[in-house]
């Protein structure tokens, strides 16, 4: 059985003090069958661990670049990563995808990399709005993950996580449907099962994201294929993110 798993994306927002503030409210018990991790800015990183090292909940960074080292001035490295207690980092979120021009390509380095280095990529997927009222979703999904994961080792593809989040959905207050969401959800793991084999897909957790939060929680996550949300501005809620938590 699938643990769920709910990550919070601050993206660029809370400075030092501000994490520091969110941390001092943000009480909760932890629960066995659900994962908590915070996916925060590199600053914050270092606050955020000083709050919950005695806990559970789990650390993650926004991006990563595909190299131990080297002459990437800007950039952040897996080593770096792991000495911070990073466990989870994403790849592809369609931020980086659409404002800084990632490719499918760059983005399979990184969720590779992760992997050789023990970190669990959160691989963000998810199609334009003028792509959903084309009806290219399927395709566009598609090309997406199996760029990502058909040069991955079999072995490994289980340990990445896979976010569907419909670009149209983030932020704009408008998200999915439940219905919508698992139909992605299901061919998603279908494109795996395709890659790696049913025992593989049936072992790797999708997340839905965008504009998840406390009141629709429980649409998703009791749905067949879906296995939690990477969530977005409710996350930067300490009250409200609690309560995705304990709803999932």
């Amino acid at each position: 059985m699938r643990k769920k798993l709910i990550a919070g994306n601050w993206k660029m927002n809370q400075t030092v003090t501000e994490a520091g503030h969110y941390f001092e409210k943000f009480k909760v018990k932890a629960r066995e069958d659900v994962d908590l991790v915070f996916i925060l800015p590199f600053t914050d990183i270092p606050v955020a661990k000083f709050f919950i090292s005695r806990s559970s909940i789990g650390l993650g960074a926004q991006n990563m670049y595909p190299a131990e080292s080297g002459a990437f001035t800007g950039e952040i490295s897996p080593l770096m990563l792991k000495d911070l207690g990073c466990t989870y980092v994403i790849c592809g979120h369609s931020e980086r995808r659409e404002i800084l021009g990632e490719s499918d390509e760059f983005i399979a380095r990184k969720v590779k990399c992760a992997l050789d280095h023990d970190i669990t990529p959160i691989l963000c997927v998810g199609e334009t709005k003028d792509e959903h009222d084309a009806g290219k979703t399927e395709e566009k999904i598609e090309t997406q993950v199996r760029a990502a994961l058909e040069k991955i080792p079999t072995d490994k593809v289980s340990n990445v996580v896979i976010a569907y989040e419909p670009i149209w959905a983030i932020g704009s207050g408008a998200a999915a449907t439940a219905d919508e969401a698992e139909a992605v959800a299901k061919l998603i793991r279908q494109i795996v099962k395709n890659i790696a084999g049913k025992k593989v897909s049936d072992q790797v957790r999708i997340l839905y994201g965008g504009s998840v939060n406390a009141g629709n929680i429980n649409d998703f996550t009791g749905e067949k294929d879906i296995d939690g949300a990477l969530v977005g501005g409710a996350s930067l809620k300490p009250e409200e993110f609690i309560s995705i938590y304990q709803k999932a």
